[in-house]
């Protein structure tokens, strides 16, 4: 008809403008709208009229296929990208539900791959843990299976690696160049103090005396009892 306005639709053919058919839901492509702009991605979040639970889905899948994360990082990464409170919930209340999202299984997990791959000790562990939102209960019961042994042997194993080169410093430098190390990595300053120690008198072998190590002050263990 002539004079009348209207819009292409996807086959091709057209549709009178402002029918349900050209403009789809209005709040769900307001917010997906800005998202795509914002760089939220394609596929469905490109659809103007998608639904926010679908687009939260795929957020959510996209991100997990590329590094597991907390529940607290998903929740995050939905806010920024601009979906609704109620859609997000929605989305990841179902998939803690079905296991795709388990804060304690994520905390173990990344417990023992930084401890062994980092060197990382229990207090820098869970201060990690607490910075991608995982709770306090999961945290305590994920540092509760890195053993206070294997704490010290990799402790002493940092130290190890680090000896050699600071052989050339007077012994107060290297005391505390290798305490500093320890200390980067969450360890106590007691506990940095004796593995220092001790690795410094089992090298010297009777070179170093006694005297040279008592200069450096023993740090208060109370440190040692702080909350993780």
């Amino acid at each position: 008809m002539a004079g009348r306005r209207s819009t292409r639709m996807r086959n091709g053919s057209t549709a009178p403008a402002g029918s349900a058919g050209s403009t789809g839901s209005a709040s769900a492509g307001g917010w997906a709208s800005a998202s795509l702009a914002a760089g939220a991605g394609h596929d469905q979040e490109s659809e103007p009229d998608a639904d926010p639970e679908a687009i939260a889905r795929q957020i959510c899948l996209r991100m997990l296929t590329a590094a597991p994360r907390t529940q607290a990082q998903l929740a995050a990464a939905l806010h920024r990208r601009g979906v609704p409170e109620d859609a997000a919930a929605a989305v990841l209340a179902r998939f803690a539900e079905v296991n795709l999202i388990d804060d304690a299984m994520f905390a173990r997990a990344w417990v023992d791959s930084r401890h062994h791959g980092r060197g990382l000790a229990g207090r820098a562990l869970g201060a990690e843990l607490r910075q991608r939102g995982v709770a306090q209960d999961d945290i305590q019961a994920a540092l509760s299976e890195l053993d206070p042994e294997q704490e010290l042997a990799t402790a002493r194993e940092l130290v190890a690696r680090r000896l050699a080169g600071t052989a050339s410093m007077p012994v107060p430098a290297r005391m505390r160049r290798l305490t500093g190390v320890l200390a980067r990595k969450g360890y106590s300053p007691g506990l940095a103090y004796r593995v220092v120690r001790e690795a410094i008198e089992q090298e010297a072998e009777g070179g170093v005396s006694f005297d040279d190590l008592e200069v450096i002050p023993e740090p208060d263990d109370i440190d040692e009892a702080a909350e993780v």
